[in-house]
């Protein structure tokens, strides 16, 4: 009903339950997909997986209660493009799925950094040993530039900020993006935080 009343947001599907959104996924092809992480047979990040594992994916968001979603990262690490409370007001959802659909991350509210650095605290060492380890293949602009996106910077801003242009931006981007396997600006800031280069 919130989605629908927009004027600009179609909803094509509803499922029950993450066994049905990978078939209705392949028969609607959606721009965004609104995921529970709790349903009754398939939770939500099984299904955000199988979902951002297809050829040609759409974005996924999130729904968590917060404090008792302990998936949350998982599915964010999967390839979701961010998370919403489920206590958000509608506007909140109507904006969320709006500039998801444009491509970008739900990285600006302040509650998604803190959920992203309360999750990855309590990762175990390895993940974040890794993420150190994988700091040696960024040159020092690369790192600013990781460091600028988990701060919740837009490309413009972070262009501004470095004296940069934003397609110089945008290419630092991509080789990061190949650099350490990261699909998106929320799985880049989940690599600032296990590699400490942030902390809530």
């Amino acid at each position: 009903m919130i989605l629908g009343s927009t004027g600009d947001i179609v909803v094509v599907a509803e499922a029950s339950d993450g066994d049905e959104v990978v078939p209705k996924v392949a028969l609607h092809a959606p721009d965004v997909v609104l995921m529970d992480i709790r349903m009754p047979r398939v939770d939500g990040l099984a299904a955000t997986a199988a979902v951002t594992a297809l050829p040609r994916p759409p974005k996924v968001l999130v729904l968590t209660t917060y404090d008792l979603d302990e998936y949350v990262f998982d599915a964010l690490a999967a390839g979701a493009s961010g998370f919403l409370l489920k206590e958000g007001s509608p506007q909140e959802i109507v904006d969320a799925v709006r500039v998801v659909a444009a491509g970008e991350a739900m990285l600006s509210p302040r509650t998604t950094r803190t959920l992203i650095g309360h999750f990855v605290a309590a990762r175990t060492s390895p993940r974040r040993q890794r993420a150190r380890a994988a700091l040696d293949v960024l040159t020092d602009r690369e790192r600013e530039i990781v460091t600028a996106v988990a701060s919740g910077k837009s490309n413009a801003e972070i262009a501004s900020g470095l004296y940069l242009s934003e397609a110089t931006v945008k290419t630092h981007l991509t080789r990061i993006f190949a650099k350490i396997d990261a699909a998106n600006r929320v799985q880049l800031t989940i690599f600032a935080y296990e590699a400490g280069l942030v902390t809530v």
